[in-house]
């Protein structure tokens, strides 16, 4: 199994440890794997082999006067340092394919993985683009999970992340010459998530909305919402190709296989509190009821018990999530 790299990552945030290289990574490997999904529509595909692997998938949208990307990734290597080299790889890529110049990069939510590589793209001329709670969360949210065993490193890399500039509600439509960018906010995986969409090539980016065969974090989740949105991504958009946020690229079948997984844990979770079950009782029912089905889901071993627990606060009303910024 590859290593859960958003798990790593937040196991250096918190001084847990993590970020640990397996014998099959590779430092000659890139950070991702470059796929077109779409006429003039690249997915940036974090590479488990590689021995800094993308913190997540990116990917970017040519139009006629210029380039949109989707998240700006950055890299974590096996001693839990933190760089923007993958955002200068997806910059690399993209200077071969086109001069166009980069107007916007997108952030579809706040989380470091996301959001790690914004001023690579700020200082090549880009605007950042994301719901307003994004901007209220990208560093409140994030130094609160520092500790004093925090490396020094890791503090300044999260104190110097870039905000977006360029904020919306509900939706905004970003204009490359004729080309349409359409952003929409959804509920689920943290309460400022969005999607984008291409509608001329019919691709869609979830975000972290959308993980395929990987067992999501759920440590600002609202998964009753998140559901509700699965199930109106699939509707709206039957024939898309999606670029998830973890995981290879998928369609709506993936979409229904999230939202599976989601209804599945919390109704395992309900059915052991409702027999009295807590804490670690609790985990370990669950882990046995998801395990036949879902352990072969990457990140399963390390993310499936932390999510058991928010989902027990979850339905128990003690689950703490972001606040939603207020508008002003």
């Amino acid at each position: 199994m590859k290593p859960h790299v958003f798990l790593a990552l937040a196991s250096c945030l918190v001084g847990l440890g993590g970020c640990l290289a397996t014998s099959s990574q590779d430092a000659n490997e890139p950070s991702f794997t470059l796929k077109e999904v779409g006429p003039k529509v690249w997915a940036a595909i974090s590479n488990p082999k590689s021995s800094a692997p993308a913190s997540a998938n990116t990917g970017f949208v040519i139009g006629d006067d210029g380039v949109a990307v989707i998240d700006a990734s950055m890299s974590v290597d096996a001693n839990g340092e933190l760089s923007t080299e993958t955002a200068r790889q997806v910059l690399a890529a993209i200077r071969k394919i086109t001069e166009l110049p980069v107007r916007f990069v997108i952030n579809t939510h706040y989380h470091l993985d996301h959001v790690g590589g914004n001023a690579v793209f700020v200082d090549a001329g880009a605007m950042v683009a994301a719901h307003r709670n994004v901007r209220g969360w990208i560093h409140s949210e994030h130094l609160r999970l520092l500790n004093e065993d925090t490396k020094p490193q890791i503090r300044a890399f999260m104190e110097a992340l870039l905000p977006p500039t360029v904020t919306y509600d509900q939706s905004v439509d970003l204009h490359l010459g004729s080309r349409t960018i359409r952003v929409q906010s959804f509920p689920g995986h943290t309460g400022g998530d969005s999607v984008v969409l291409i509608p001329d090539a019919k691709v869609v980016f979830a975000g972290d909305l959308l993980w395929r065969d990987m067992v999501p974090t759920l440590v600002d989740a609202s998964t009753e919402p998140w559901i509700d949105t699965l199930d109106t991504l699939a509707k709206n958009e039957p024939g898309a190709t999606f670029v998830p946020g973890h995981g290879e690229v998928g369609n709506a079948k993936d979409l229904a296989a999230l939202r599976e997984y989601l209804v599945t844990l919390r109704k395992l979770v309900a059915d052991a509190q409702a027999v009295g079950k807590s804490g670690e009782a609790l985990a370990e029912a669950v882990m046995a009821g998801l395990s036949d089905k879902y352990s072969r889901w990457d990140g399963f071993e390390g993310a499936a018990r932390p999510s058991i627990l928010e989902i027990d606060a979850e339905l128990s009303g003690k689950k703490r999530i972001p606040q939603a910024v207020p508008v002003r």
